[in-house]
């Protein structure tokens, strides 16, 4: 925890361009994505739940590394000055995970059933953040309609197609951006990589997009705000010589 709150921190306050988005998107999609961060961590904390009810053996030093950077970056985010939040870090600590990563047992199962309270009630605390961010900047929730989109398939996925849920996910990524339906990658790490090339390239594209759109129409107001201001500054040229 000290070492990635020191790391945490560093990136935070770090004054490279490289890492502020205000280089990168407008102000309006930079408020898009802060309420796709908190939908982001809902998801992220669902599928941790998910994979400690079903695990799939193959997939488990994943979901282990997964179970233990989502509960390390939830601990260096918790306030920890009340009671409350120092006995939920006590319950956030991924003990089935790390024994597993130590001792090599499989316990995940069975231990991170303690573990689940705990990702539910921060499902919660992140749909609390998202609606006061949403209403307290006046913005509209249309971007719950895609993530329901996403989960219903999500599921149905699963249950019809018969894959596992990384598969699922790998598969409705492409469906919804329209890159295919196949699942990429024959390989754990491969197959997070494609969902982040896909997710990334979407949301890229979109940026690019809205740019154009945006430069497009500041250029066409552009041109008609001169017209404007030249029509009035020859109306205040004829005002003076009436006055004359």
């Amino acid at each position: 925890m000290v070492i990635f709150r020191f790391v945490f921190n560093k990136l935070e306050n770090s004054s490279n361009e490289l890492l502020n988005p205000k280089e990168y998107f407008p102000e309006e999609e930079i408020h898009s994505l802060k309420q796709i961060f908190f939908l982001i961590m809902m998801g992220l904390s669902f599928i941790n739940i998910l994979y400690s009810l079903v695990f799939i053996g193959t997939d488990l030093i994943y979901f282990v590394i997964f179970d233990i950077l989502l509960s390390l970056y939830l601990a260096v985010k918790l306030d920890k000055d009340s009671l409350k939040n120092k006995i939920i870090l006590l319950l956030l600590i991924p003990y089935g995970s790390l024994t597993y990563l130590i001792f090599g047992t499989s316990l995940v199962g069975i231990v991170d059933l303690i573990h689940i309270p705990i990702f539910i009630y921060f499902i919660k605390v992140y749909y609390d953040k998202f609606r006061e961010y949403t209403y307290s900047n006046g913005l509209g929730i249309t971007i719950i309609l895609l993530f329901t989109i996403i989960f219903i398939s999500f599921f149905v996925t699963q249950i019809f197609e018969q894959k596992n849920p990384l598969d699922a996910f790998v598969m409705i990524s492409n469906s919804f951006t329209s890159n295919g339906y196949a699942v990429l990658g024959s390989s754990i790490p491969g197959k997070i990589d494609s969902i982040i090339l896909v997710w990334g390239g979407y949301l890229l594209s979109s940026v690019g997009t809205a740019t154009l759109t945006t430069a497009i129409l500041i250029n066409h107001y552009r041109s008609k705000l001169k017209e404007i201001n030249d029509k009035l500054d020859s109306l205040e040229e004829l005002i003076k010589k009436n006055d004359e």
